[in-house]
């Protein structure tokens, strides 16, 4: 699988192709077969980190997202209702399932947003230090204003990311609050 040589296999967790049997009939003979569901199409259960969203969007053969507007811009998520009916309806050749229960599959995201936090931090770090860099060369002339405008950017990216990825981490602490059953003590 592409997430294990790719080594994400925490933050992609199962590939599923919607499919069913059907009986086709055919000079008399009755003959069980698979079919998709949706041909094309297929789901990924998946942390959406930048690099996990890198490694789909660029697997061979794969060629557009639904709910994504194209250019590298990340699709907008199933909602679990919908994911829950197509999984109960469609896929009758069986799922396998990677984790035993949601609180494994909670403790792992968190895990995974944890690092990711932490590689965030670092990133905007980076960022930091190139935006003081640029600004060093802007003011001694040696840098073009579109280098500058670059330097800029990737900063205020950098800090949206870790913005968002400090969300996500509440979040995650938030479930496992849940899971620990301590949430309770900060209700009273």
């Amino acid at each position: 699988m592409r997430a294990e040589s790719m080594d994400m296999q925490d933050f992609i967790y199962r590939v599923v192709i919607p499919e069913e049997k059907v009986v086709e009939v055919k000079d008399g003979v009755s003959k069980e077969k698979v079919k998709k569901m949706f041909p094309g199409y297929i789901l990924v259960e998946m942390v959406m980190s930048d690099e996990a969203w890198y490694v789909v969007r660029n697997t061979p053969g794969v060629t557009g997202f639904i709910g994504s507007s194209g250019k590298g811009a990340k699709p907008t998520p199933l909602q679990p209702y919908e994911v829950d009916k197509i999984l109960n309806e469609y896929c009758t050749s069986g799922v396998p399932q990677v984790f035993k229960s949601n609180d494994e599959l909670r403790l792992k995201c968190i895990q995974n947003n944890l690092r990711l936090l932490e590689f965030e931090r670092e990133n905007v770090q980076t960022a930091r230090e190139n935006h003081e860099i640029a600004c060093d060369r802007n003011l001694l002339g040696n840098l073009a204003g579109i280098e500058m405008r670059e330097a800029q950017k990737g900063l205020l990216d950098a800090e949206e990311r870790i913005l968002a990825a400090e969300y996500d981490t509440k979040i995650c602490e938030i479930s496992l609050l849940l899971i620990s059953g301590k949430i309770l003590d900060y209700l009273e």
